[in-house]
């Protein structure tokens, strides 16, 4: 099931719970889906990829959001932006830890070392795009890219 059919089976579940809040964030992020996929001159249809880097633009959002209304002292509209960040951090896939990320960027590099290949800072872009692939949506691309660097400085 995609996260698409998955947000849209949601909707009744949360109508049948009484959940108003999930309900609101659910329809809220199936109008964005919706202007995003009919956008542009030709309307297409967004894959789970791009569905999840939409989703974790929207939990940002809400996120950045209850921190202004935080700091002006508007914790009842804090709290239902933290509330709306969650539901939508629900449909994202499991975060990796950084432990995880090093692992999956030095089972990379062994790869490519026993191809042949020596990766150093100057080849960067070799080790990065199948760790970009491996961990799509799942940790910050700029702490990989760090990541990836000191490990390669270290070679």
């Amino acid at each position: 099931m995609s996260i698409k059919d998955q947000l849209q089976a949601d909707v009744v579940k949360h109508m049948k719970d009484g959940d108003r809040i999930a309900l609101q964030t659910v329809r809220n992020v199936l109008g964005e889906i919706e202007t995003r996929e009919k956008s542009g001159k030709t309307p297409t249809a967004l894959d789970d990829a791009q569905l999840t880097s939409l989703l974790q633009k929207e939990a940002a959002k809400r996120r950045e959001t209850a921190a202004i209304y935080n700091n002006a002292g508007e914790q009842d509209r804090a709290d239902r932006e933290l509330a709306e960040a969650m539901v939508i951090e629900a449909y994202l896939p499991q975060a990796l830890s950084h432990e995880e990320v090093e692992a999956i960027v030095d089972d990379v590099i062994a790869g490519l070392k026993s191809a042949g290949l020596e990766p150093s800072v100057r080849q960067m872009g070799q080790v990065m795009k199948p760790v970009t692939a491996e961990v799509a949506g799942r940790f910050d691309g700029k702490t990989v890219s760090e990541i990836v660097r000191a490990k390669l400085a270290l070679q």
